[in-house]
């Protein structure tokens, strides 16, 4: 929102969620300060409760870690949390437990809000220093539960080793008997100290914080230096980091030589420095394959350096004057006037004496720059700037030589990104003269751009966002003045950064780096227009940066140049393909920004570049020459001028030639084939758009063959860029034939027609469903001159893909294809409803291209992938949308009441179905058909119930995904007559699926319209009509038949009939059983007789006749060949007796309850069929009978 400008009055939200967008995830007090301190006020409660003990713990810790971005926060709450916890901690009567409770506790604020500031809040009088020492030796160092207590104790130790008293004072007499001596405090605690370095928690970082701050002690360096530095090297010495053991003995060791040559004094460490630098050396840390230790050991160096050079500011480093970023967006001429010039001073201190050791020290850091880890690399970057602090002006400049040794292209990503690093900490201390920029700022500009090749990716981000950094430190560090002479450079390179890089992290680097020298130097051309379009969140989206920021900065010309010439020489040969792509749409939108110079050198060059051996210089490369020679066509266009004044004879013969040099060079083979196929059709494409003057040249029947022999081989090309090589084709050959093959009279070449449709046609019968794919979208993407007198055939041709042969059966790719193609000819050849058959969609053939649509909505193939006919049926539910909207607009005659109520119908059915896919689409269809644009299309079923049912307000604001929200209204459909047969059709199939929230939702949907007409007994009766039709029309599909069974079960159970079950034999009742014994007639699928089981269960409410063969076929089932069946019967029995047990006398009840209960039904048949007949004698139903007929399973049992 510009500045100054009001938010639009009626929409507080929006306003509301552009503040909390812009606030983020920021906190701005510590919220939870009650609940803290009730949870720190109960530990003594919770103690006891293992539960309640560690539930308090995790929510604390949850609530601590809210608060790891902005730890700052708990700075006020700090004394009070530590108050109550030591009071725990000092109290003699808390029990263990609780004080390592309590020592958890603290360690989880000290881990959010860091040691350093928390060290300052414990207790260091000299009365502390005793009772923490004694608290430490009743600590067990072997128990791994309580490391957080003490890692705290030695934290709290290393705070009280301040006093400011000498520690002989507080041992008193160390005499307890005659000839014994009790251990001094200032040993037990270097004891401790030393103990503790070598554990493997995390006391050893604490043990290391305690060493440097006891060590450095002027009482103890005197007496206990010497020797702990001794007992270090010693441990270093005989450690390997190879063991587990030795590595956590290096890392504690280290840790505390860097603690103390950093907090020592300088004249205390530096007779031990040359020392404690050759055991370094022979460590041979640099080898090791341990982070940690290569990190320590760069550490240790650098802060061994400093010791050895006096502590000094240099008086020749470059000291900028205001930084004021106010002052600086001014950009007032006074004040550039009055702006303080850098002045060297010549160094005065030339005499200092730089010990031997410091080459050594530096020679080690500049290994570190090129470490394989960044975290090396970053510790020795800082390393160089603090050492080339203290150095004289000229070896410091020797180091910013060696620095720059690294950006050889003969080293690694690894030694760029860390001269990166050095560079810009260099800059930012102010050590990077001037007089070096020249040396510096190319070699800058090369890392912007780094990337190397790897396999099948690319290495080079750190080193491009090492850069940006190094961009954003020199904004801060130099005067504009001084950066002018690079600023055209500086700021091209950052631009293409931005919009360019491939990765996100270096495009916001960049724009970063951008922003802090438009604010910092304000001497970037356009600076703030530029920022305003390519801000952090702007260049998120890779796409958006390449084809419309980078537009908008072509605008200014300083640009407009450097951003050409980069895509043309880094982004067209780039080992991404998709950067290939958008590089070359980005250059057919910066071709209309600089016309001339994209047609005088930059197309030379890419023509050139289509001749390169590497594949992806090659792809790119055509790639860009269609989109450049569009680019330049539609310009020309725009101005009114002929094309030829941009593009010459010799470019114009180049692009010709492209697809010969290629197939020559047989590159239209192999894997390399696929990237080129797929560049020359967008060549072929782009260059018949640009109408190039190739009419009746020899140039088109190649273009031609490349076009079909690609759709040929379809099948041939890997399935990751199958789709988009044939779409490529397939829009090549549409431009093609729109510009090449129309005679003078605007009529299609009688004899380049027949041979296409012709050749089409009969590739149309291919065995390989990926060409039967290819050519019908071909046919689908010819233009109507090419169409005219041969619609019909087309069409034909068309419908007899879409039909299910048994040969080709789980070809759905191949129907859905040529539905498309069928509504795109319809859109292609218009609609006229006297017109001839064969030129346009009329009287006489629009029945035929309905039924071909309608006819693949009944499409449900499975394969192993799955419902593969969604494909087809989403296709054709996209066909008859577009064909009916067709129709409705320009002759809505044409559209009959049936087929209107066919249409409706079936998309109404797809709704209802079970795939959140298809049901979203097929409601979109169904409203955008309801709520057309326009004219109505006339004859919809209840339209006025539709519209009342589905308001226009819908169309945006439902999400019919969700079952939760499409099954409530789709269900509503059942009232309307029409509609009943198909929706109740497409919710059983939903109601016995297996996707738990469909079946969820479209039950509870169901039954509630059940409760709407459950005692209207008219509409009840339409209803189980309508139902049973259902199930007669789909016996044995099991498609249908088994989800059928499974909400037959749910409306029984629920007592959606029970209305029915007032009158004798009732003829709903009766043929519902009729059908339930057909569909399992022979049946061996477990889950469709499961099913049934259920159902027939389920029937028994139905009174008369009905419940007697409904108990009959029950006791049949009981002794089904199948166990499972048998089990499970008897268990449905058992069940529906107890629901239903007024059916029979108590007295027979019970003893039908103990026979199911009490059988083994698993048993083998003959031991079963006794208790069986037994339980037919009981229910009053006649014995089954064995049947005398040879069959695989027995009719009756």
């Amino acid at each position: 929102m510009a500045l100054g400008e009001e938010p639009a009055t009626g929409a507080p939200e929006d306003g509301a969620e552009d503040e909390a967008l812009a606030r983020g995830g920021a906190l701005e007090v510590f919220g939870e300060s009650a609940e803290t301190r009730a949870l720190l006020g109960r530990l003594r409660a919770v103690l006891g409760d293992r539960a309640a003990r560690e539930g308090a713990l995790e929510r604390f810790r949850v609530i601590m870690d809210r608060y790891q971005e902005q730890p700052h926060l708990l700075d006020p709450h700090l004394e009070w949390m530590m108050n109550l916890l030591l009071d725990i901690v000092q109290d003699k009567t808390s029990p263990a437990d609780l004080i390592h409770l309590a020592f958890k506790f603290l360690y989880i604020i000290t881990k959010v809000r860091g040691y350093k500031t928390f060290l300052r809040l414990f207790p260091h009088e000299v009365a502390d220093v005793q009772p923490v020492l004694d608290m430490f030796t009743n600590q067990n160092p072997r128990d791994h539960e309580t490391w957080e207590t003490r890692y705290m104790l030695l934290l709290w130790l290393s705070v009280t080793c301040l006093i400011p008293f000498d520690f002989s004072r507080l041992d008193g007499s160390l005499l307890t008997q005659p000839g014994q001596t009790r251990m001094s405090i200032m040993d037990r605690i270097l004891q401790i100290a030393e103990a503790y370095l070598v554990v493997s928690d995390k006391a050893r970082d604490a043990a290391a914080v305690l060493v440097s701050k006891f060590v450095t002690r002027p009482d103890v360096k005197q007496k206990k230096m010497a020797g702990f530095l001794d007992w270090s090297l010693h441990t270093l010495a005989r450690s390997s980091f190879q063991t587990i053991e030795g590595v956590i003995a290096m890392d504690g060791t280290l840790q505390a030589l860097a603690q103390i040559f950093k907090h020592g004094k300088r004249e205390d460490c530096l007779p031990y420095a040359a020392t404690v630098l050759e055991c370094l050396e022979g460590c041979r840390l640099p080898n090791s394959n341990q982070t940690l230790l290569r990190k320590l050991g760069v550490k240790l160096v650098q802060r061994l350096g400093l010791t050895f050079l006096k502590p000094r500011v240099a008086k020749w480093r470059y000291q900028r004057g205001c930084r004021s970023l106010a002052a600086n967006l001014q950009l007032c001429a006074q004040s550039q006037k009055a702006s303080k010039m850098h002045v060297e001073t010549p160094d005065s201190d030339g005499d200092y004496d730089v010990p031997e050791e410091v080459e050594s020290v530096i020679e080690q850091l500049l290994v570190g720059l090129k470490d394989q880890d960044t975290i090396v690399r970053w510790s020795a970057a800082k390393g160089i700037g603090r050492m080339a602090a203290r150095l004289p002006k000229e070896l410091a400049d020797d180091v910013v030589g060696s620095v720059l040794d690294c950006f050889s292209f003969q080293e690694t990503d690894n030694a760029w990104h860390g001269g990166c690093l050095a560079l810009a900490e260099l800059g930012r201390r102010g050590l990077l003269l001037p007089s070096r920029l020249e040396d510096v700022v190319p070699v800058i500009l090369k890392a912007l751009t780094y990337e190397e090749k790897r396999g099948s990716c690319s290495v080079g981000t750190n080193v491009r966002d090492a850069a940006c950094y190094v961009c954003w430190a020199f904004a801060r560090a130099y005067e504009p003045q001084e950066l002018q002479p690079f600023v055209a450079a500086i700021s091209s390179a950052l631009v293409i950064a931005t919009v360019f890089d491939r990765n996100i992290n270096c495009r916001r680097a960049a724009s970063a780096a951008f922003q802090e020298n438009v604010g910092r130097q304000g001497t970037f051309p356009h600076g703030i227009d530029i920022l305003t379009a390519a801000d952090y969140f702007a260049v998120g989206n890779r796409a958006n940066c390449f084809l419309v920021i980078s537009m908008f900065i072509a605008g200014f010309p300083e640009y407009t140049q450097p951003m050409i010439d980069h895509l043309v020489t880094m982004k067209i040969s780039h080992w991404d393909g998709v950067i290939r792509e958008l590089s070359a749409k980005a250059l057919h939108n910066l071709a209309q920004r600089a016309p001339e110079y994209s047609a005088a050198h930059v197309l030379p060059r890419l023509l050139s570049m289509t001749r390169s051996l590497d594949l992806h210089t090659r792809h790119g490369a055509v790639l860009a020459c269609a989109e450049v020679t569009r680019g330049l066509y539609r310009l020309a266009v725009q101005e009114d001028r002929p094309v030829a004044d941009y593009l010459d004879e010799a470019a114009v013969q180049g692009l010709k030639h492209i697809h010969q040099e290629l197939y020559d060079r047989q590159l239209y083979r192999g894997l390399g084939g696929e990237l080129m196929r797929q560049a020359v059709c967008v060549l072929i494409e782009n260059l018949s758009l640009s109408k190039m003057p190739f009419r009746g040249d020899v140039v088109i029947d190649g273009w031609q063959w490349l076009i079909n022999d690609t759709l040929r081989n379809l099948h041939l090309i890997s399935s990751h860029s199958r789709q988009q090589i044939k779409e490529a084709a397939v829009l090549a050959l549409a431009a093609l034939c729109s510009e090449y093959y129309a005679l003078e009279t605007g009529e299609a070449d009688p004899a380049r027609q027949e041979e296409l449709i012709r050749q089409y046609l009969a590739d149309l019968q291919s065995p390989e469903e990926m060409a039967r794919c290819g050519f019908s979208l071909a046919l689908g993407a010819l233009p109507r001159f090419l169409l005219k007198g041969r619609l019909q055939q087309v069409l034909a041709g068309l419908g007899a893909v879409t039909v299910i042969c048994p040969e080709d059966v789980s070809f759905a790719e191949s129907r859905r294809d040529a539905l498309k193609a069928i509504s795109r000819v319809c859109q292609t050849v218009g609609v006229r409803a006297g017109g001839a058959p064969d030129e346009v969609v009329c009287e006489e053939n629009v029945s035929q291209i309905y039924r071909t649509l309608l006819g693949c909505l009944r499409d449900y193939t499975t394969d192993s992938r799955g419902d593969v006919g969604a494909w087809v049926r989403e296709a054709a539910m996209t066909s008859l949308m577009d064909l009916t909207l067709l129709l409705g607009r320009e002759q809505p005659e044409l559209i009959e009441a049936s087929v209107c109520q066919q249409v409706m119908c079936c998309v109404a059915q797809q709704a209802s179905e079970k795939i959140d896919r298809v049901r979203a689409h097929a409601a979109r269809v169904f409203m955008t058909l309801l709520h057309s644009d326009g004219s109505p299309v006339p004859h919809v079923p209840h339209r006025g119930e539709l519209e009342k049912l589905f308001p226009r307000s819908d169309m945006a604001s439902m999400n019919w995904n969700a079952p939760s929200q499409a099954f409530p209204r789709i269900t509503q459909l059942l009232g309307l007559p029409a509609y009943r047969y198909h929706v109740l059709l497409g919710l059983a199939v939903s109601m016995g699926g297996l996707t738990e929230s469909t079946v969820r939702c479209s039950t509870q949907s169901l039954l509630e319209y059940m409760k709407g007409i459950q005692n209207d007994s008219q509409a009840l009766e339409g209803f189980g009509g309508t139902l049973l039709q259902v199930f007669e029309d789909n016996l044995l599909n099991d498609r249908v038949s088994v989800p059928l069974l499974k909400t037959l079960d749910q409306m029984l159970a629920n007592g959606c009939f029970d209305l029915f079950t007032s009158e004798q034999d009732h003829p709903f009742s009766v043929k519902l059983l009729a059908l339930c014994k057909e569909e399992i007639k022979k049946s061996k699928d477990v889950q469709k007789l499961r099913s049934s089981v259920a159902v027939f269960c389920g029937m028994v409410q139905f009174p008369g006749d009905v419940r007697r063969k409904v108990l009959l076929q029950l006791c049949l089932l009981l002794c089904h060949p199948f166990p499972v069946i048998r089990k499970t019967t008897a268990s449905q029995v058992y069940e529906m007796l107890l629901t239903y047990g007024d059916i029979m006398g108590e007295d027979v009840l019970d003893e039908v309850m103990a026979v199911l209960g009490t059988t083994a039904w698993d048993a083998e048949l003959p031991l079963v069929r006794g208790q069986r007949n037994r339980l037919c004698d009981l229910l009053g139903v006649p014995r089954p009978q064995l049947v005398p007929k040879v069959t695989a399973w027995p009719v009756a049992t």
